[in-house]
C-alpha cells in the first residue's frame, strides 16, 4: 500500500472514535402548537421507563385541562395492581417557546421541562420529550395508534437523537372508537 493512502488509513482510524461518539444537535419543540387543540385526554401508547410510573401497568393516560389563566392542569392516571395511581399538576409555556416548550410541576417547586418534539398535524399524537434526552412520551388520541402513524411519531423522537432501545410499549386495555 502506498505511504499516502497508510497515513490516510491512519487518520481515519484515529477519527473514528471521535466521529462515533459525537453529541447529536440539541433537541427541537415544534415551533408552535395550538393549546386549546392539545387540551383533552392523551393515551400513552409507549415511553422510557421512568421511576414514578414503576407500579404503573396500563391504561396510562394524561389529561389536560387549559385554566382560566392560560396554564395547563395535567392529570395523569394509569391502573396499579391496586387500582388506580393518579397525579396532578401544572403547566405551562415557556416564554418565546411558541407553546412548544412547556414546563410542568406536580410538586412545587420543583418543575421540568415538558417539549412537545413531534406533533400530528391534525393532533392525533404527539411526542414529549425533554432536552437531555431522559424523558419521552408518543401519545395518542385513542388507546392505539394505527402502525403508520406509530412509526411517524417514532421517527420525530429518532431524528432528535432519542435512543429508542429503551422505548417501552404502553397497555392500554381501552378499544378505540
Amino acid at each position: 500500500m502506498p505511504p499516502r493512502k497508510i497515513a490516510l488509513f491512519a487518520l481515519l482510524t484515529a477519527l473514528l472514535p471521535c466521529i462515533a461518539h459525537a453529541e447529536p444537535a440539541p433537541v427541537r419543540s415544534v415551533a408552535q402548537i395550538d393549546l386549546k387543540r392539545y387540551v383533552g385526554k392523551w393515551y400513552e401508547i409507549a415511553a422510557f421507563p421512568m421511576y414514578f410510573q414503576r407500579n404503573c401497568i396500563g391504561d396510562t393516560t394524561a389529561e389536560y385541562t387549559l385554566r382560566p389563566d392560560g396554564e395547563l392542569t395535567v392529570d395523569n392516571r394509569c391502573r396499579t395492581e391496586t387500582g388506580v395511581d393518579q397525579a396532578t399538576g401544572r403547566a405551562w409555556a415557556v416564554d418565546g417557546a411558541g407553546a412548544g416548550q412547556l414546563k410542568v410541576s406536580f410538586f412545587w417547586p420543583f418543575r421540568s421541562d415538558y417539549w412537545v418534539i413531534g406533533l400530528d398535524p391534525d393532533y392525533r399524537w404527539a411526542v414529549v420529550g425533554n432536552p437531555n434526552r431522559k424523558y419521552l412520551w408518543i401519545l395518542s388520541r385513542t388507546p392505539q395508534l394505527p402502525a403508520a402513524e406509530l412509526e411517524r411519531a417514532r421517527q420525530a423522537a429518532s431524528a432528535q437523537g432519542y435512543d429508542l432501545d429503551q422505548l417501552k410499549t404502553s397497555r392500554q386495555t381501552e378499544t378505540a372508537p
